[in-house]
């Protein structure tokens, strides 16, 4: 029996309803979409939970609003997943007060590892973090964390305990003139910590999703890294590309 605790954010299991009956034809590409009330009654969820469902698919490619005329079904999106961001993309440019989610770390720290690697600092040298828990329907879905090396972080809002009303890549051009060029994305796939798994109200035998976009300028040195959390159960990753 699946424990409680594993249980998706109901938004999210909304989400992957809707998805399965888009993809089994029970929902046509052009036909209208429920509206928010039945699928209020049919689920019997919260309206926060329909809007923050239908946010979700919106933003995948699923479903397409039509003002004064509703939601329409596009179909499973392919080719369109092609232009939306990367996670890794989508947080350095997003403003944080764009997004539901609390500052929960910030400062100089010793530097892991894999990070040292990708910012291409000594091993426990001090880098600086910028760690947010983000969340939806009051409940907890990712841990953001911005690292970048100790002398581009002097200088910018970075270290306040507000959220910034700029992206990061806008903050740090502006404030320290850095240009960021690409992105070089890896995912792995770890169980999480005992306060990772605190801070997500996830049990220790869920495996974690660890994204970290590595941000370059034009010569290849490295800015900083975005590291994103995801607990395995409630997140899915997607791409799609061309066939050259």
């Amino acid at each position: 029996m699946m424990s409680l605790e594993s249980v998706p954010p109901k938004y999210a299991q909304l989400v992957q309803t809707l998805q399965r009956r888009i993809e089994a034809g029970e929902y046509l590409p052009g036909t209208l979409l429920p509206s928010e009330n039945q699928l209020i009654q049919e689920f019997s969820v919260s309206r926060p939970t329909v809007v923050a469902a239908l946010r979700v698919l919106r933003e995948q490619g699923w479903i397409e609003s039509q003002q004064g005329k509703g939601r329409f079904v596009r179909g499973r999106p392919a080719m369109a997943a092609v232009e939306q961001k990367r996670p890794g993309q989508a947080y350095l440019t997003k403003p944080e007060s764009e997004s539901t989610g609390e500052v929960i770390e910030v400062g100089a720290v010793a530097v892991p590892n894999r990070l040292a690697v990708l910012l291409d600092v000594q091993p426990k040298s001090k880098v600086f973090v910028r760690r947010r828990l983000i969340g939806r329907e009051g409940e907890p879905t990712e841990v953001v964390s911005l690292w970048l090396p100790l002398e581009l972080s002097e200088g910018t809002d970075l270290t306040s305990g507000e959220p910034l009303r700029q992206g990061f890549r806008e903050h740090l051009q502006a404030r320290k003139g850095v240009r960021f060029d690409h992105i070089v994305e890896q995912i792995t796939a770890r169980m999480p910590s005992a306060d990772e798994a605190k801070q997500l109200g996830m049990p220790k035998n869920v495996p974690i999703l660890a994204v970290f976009g590595a941000v370059r300028d034009a010569s290849g040195r490295p800015l900083a890294v975005v590291e994103i959390l995801l607990p395995a159960d409630r997140h899915e990753l997607e791409d799609a590309y061309p066939i050259t």
